[in-house]
């Protein structure tokens, strides 16, 4: 193959991840928006996630584009294939982290219908936890590194955790004072979302620790107590 030719195979490479990677920055932001917003009852901050999740959409039709490009006209084979397969799936899976920032900050404008309930600080906690394990995916596949995605991958039954207990905790809170059903109803879907992101981090992480070392990481980790495994009607 002529040198220009691996040069521009290269920079085509490097520019798929670098698009990887700047659409997990905007996926990282609106999560982290989304959560602003529910903590704050932010609802013109809410707005401005929802409308951010076109950008998300079009990042990975982008990535997409590359990959599918790559493919055909490149027929990458071993590491590099790696590559644009590992690229292409992760983006699918910010492009859902995307939706489920989306899907926070509209239950967010409802929320703050509501009288306030001190519930939101549970709600902090738990979006604080997946935002460290979704910047720190994000760094994982930025440096290649799979042991770092495989400390994520091995934590995703915390955020389980978080969310059984938060399930617990309101429906306590309904029983006490049926006045709060309609909020803590809301409040639900949110942690469910959260929850999801979580599992998206999982499987970013599982594409990193493929991409470096080319092994699958086998899903055999128990969920233990998941007392609400099962999503709320009418989440996607």
């Amino acid at each position: 193959m002529p040198e220009h030719t691996v040069k521009a195979y290269s920079e085509e490479l490097e520019a798929l991840s670098s698009e990887v990677a700047r659409m997990g920055g905007i996926a990282e932001s609106a999560f982290s928006d989304s959560l602003a917003a529910v903590v704050r009852r932010d609802t013109r901050l809410a707005r401005e996630v929802v409308a951010r999740d076109e950008k998300i959409d079009e990042a990975q039709r982008e990535i997409e584009h590359r990959a599918i490009r790559l493919m055909a006209l490149r027929h990458p084979y071993a590491n590099d294939l790696r590559q644009v397969l590992s690229a292409w799936r992760i983006g699918i899976d910010l492009e859902r982290v995307g939706d489920l920032a989306k899907n926070i900050a509209k239950r967010t404008k409802v929320i703050n219908e509501f009288d306030p309930i001190d519930l939101t600080q549970s709600i902090e906690s738990m979006g604080k936890f997946a935002s460290i394990q979704l910047k720190a995916v994000l760094d994982a596949y930025s440096s290649r590194d799979a042991k770092a995605a495989v400390g994520v991958w091995s934590h995703d039954e915390d955020i389980d955790r978080h969310y059984n207990a938060l399930f617990r905790e309101l429906l306590t809170y309904m029983m006490e004072d049926p006045r709060t059903i309609g909020p803590c109803a809301h409040l639900l879907f949110v942690a469910k979302n959260i929850e999801r992101i979580g599992d998206h981090c999982t499987n970013i992480a599982e594409q990193v620790h493929y991409l470096v070392t080319g092994e699958e990481l086998i899903r055999d980790r128990p969920k233990r107590g998941d007392v609400a495994a099962a999503p709320p009607a009418g989440e996607p």
